[in-house]
């Protein structure tokens, strides 16, 4: 079939007037209109107008609108730049973090118990072989601690340790250290112990800097001796974790995993 050839001296159809284009690019949304830019010179102009897009910032993200004047006055960013670093912000926090390269494999927790001066017992156990619910997903496990005809404490003398230790002592990264417990001690409850974790990267957060917001939490099981006085108890288990201080919740395995590997495994990083 032969194409229909266009009159000699007929000219070409005049362009979309830009007024027209301005119409419908009122009805586009910011990925349409961000693609019909896409078709010509005078479209990208038409596309790019901040008329159309101080509306949509101002929509989706309204806190940017304020940087459409920046600290020269004699030169304004375009809203549609500014969409564009609203889209790119977003869309990194909705991006999940890599897996850790640590596991929970890798680990071994070393906990100790001082009663004053002394040193009651300390318990070293691979985290592989803690008690451990993967249905929750925390960071939280349980160490059966047989003290049996073994010595006994003074609840408000005790103090305690906990180290993790990368498998073939590779690494160690202390998350306490002597800590004294947090209120009174009442026998057949929970002690509880808690301190601050530093923030990754060495970062200081002494003299009014902001820390990790996560805390080393742990809980001793105290049993009294029978016929015992003094105040004096056993340690029947003892429980360790993560939290995070903004929610007062348990950090995911994952999340905790990220946090050791900045002390256990720098080179990675």
């Amino acid at each position: 079939m032969s194409m229909r050839k266009r009159p000699s001296g007929t000219s070409q159809p005049p362009p979309c007037p830009w007024e027209v284009l301005v119409l419908v690019a009122t009805h586009l949304d910011p990925k349409n209109l961000a693609l019909s830019s896409c078709v010509s010179k005078s479209w990208s102009v038409s596309m790019s107008s901040d008329h159309l897009w101080e509306p949509i910032v101002s929509t989706h993200f309204p806190s940017l609108s304020s940087l459409h004047r920046s600290p020269s006055p004699s030169v304004a960013v375009p809203f549609r730049r500014l969409y564009t670093l609203g889209r790119a912000s977003a869309d990194r926090r909705l991006r999940k973090p890599p897996k850790p390269t640590l596991c929970l494999g890798n680990l071994v927790f070393s906990v100790s118990v001082h009663d004053g001066s002394s040193r009651v017992f300390t318990a070293v156990k691979p985290v592989s072989e803690l008690g451990f619910d993967p249905n929750y997903g925390v960071f939280r496990f349980d160490i059966d601690i047989d003290m049996c005809g073994g010595d006994s404490v003074v609840v408000d003398g005790l103090r305690v340790t906990w180290n993790v230790v990368l498998e073939g002592y590779k690494g160690v990264f202390t998350m306490m250290d002597c800590c004294k417990g947090k209120g009174g001690f009442v026998v057949g409850s929970d002690g509880w112990f808690t301190e601050e974790l530093p923030p990754p990267g060495g970062c200081c957060s002494g003299g009014g800097g902001t820390g990790s917001g996560l805390v080393a939490d742990l809980r001793l099981r105290l049993r009294g001796v029978e016929g015992g006085g003094g105040g004096k108890v056993v340690v029947e288990k003892v429980g360790v974790g993560m939290m995070n201080v903004m929610c007062w919740r348990y950090s995911s395995v994952d999340d905790a995993l990220r946090y050791l590997q900045h002390f256990l495994m720098p080179s990675d990083m």
